[in-house]
């Protein structure tokens, strides 16, 4: 049975902080499980043997596999939003784009189908991994702001809805059509549809 040398009790406040290195050995075993074997496949015990560590470790840190897999396929929430402010369309199609870099990596098309499902079952672990794109839901709902402000946004807009448009037309495309690439066509089409909407 393999050590952790990163082993914290919880209950008692006792012994040596996480190793960042136990960590990262982790999440780096859980990506390339993921793309190699599919999340359904995936185990602890797997991850654990991978990454030279317990399923001890694991559990000190992840409540589950859901948890682990969503940190290693998503190791930070995008924002997308690095550039100035001060162009909306440039903006939303910075956001197309970047929610299609990261949907496209294939440790998240891997993950991403049993991981939806194992949310949808699961409301506390939904509302945990949530959580996760705190950052991400404050970055696009300031820009939006910032847009209303500049005059270019509708005041009524609400920048959570953009989000879920965002995601879900890109989850949507790679679940239902998965052969077919994102192309920059398709970001530049979903970029003026929500710019432009479809009303002439």
């Amino acid at each position: 049975m393999k050590a952790d040398p990163s082993a914290v009790d919880k209950g008692s406040g006792a012994g040596r902080p996480r190793d960042p290195r136990i960590d990262a050995a982790i999440l780096a075993a859980t990506a390339e499980l993921v793309a190699e074997i599919g999340y359904s496949n995936l185990t602890m015990a797997a991850i654990a043997e991978r990454a030279g560590t317990t399923k001890t470790a694991l559990y000190r840190r992840w409540a589950g596999k859901a948890e682990l897999v969503h940190e290693a396929a998503f190791p930070a929430a995008p924002t997308a939003l690095e550039m100035p402010a001060g162009d909306i369309t440039a903006d939303i199609r910075a956001m197309i784009a970047g929610a299609r870099d990261v949907y496209t990596r294939p440790v998240v098309r891997a993950a991403l189908p049993g991981l939806i499902a194992d949310m949808a079952a699961d409301e506390h672990l939904n509302a945990r991994i949530r959580d996760r794109f705190t950052a991400t839901f404050s970055a696009v709902r300031d820009r939006m702001l910032e847009g209303m402000e500049r005059g270019e946004v509708h005041p009524d807009i609400d920048p959570d809805r953009l989000v879920e448009v965002i995601g879900g037309a890109t989850m949507l495309r790679l679940l239902l059509d998965p052969a077919r690439p994102l192309d920059e066509d398709w970001v530049d089409q979903t970029t003026a549809i929500v710019v432009h909407g479809v009303r002439r």
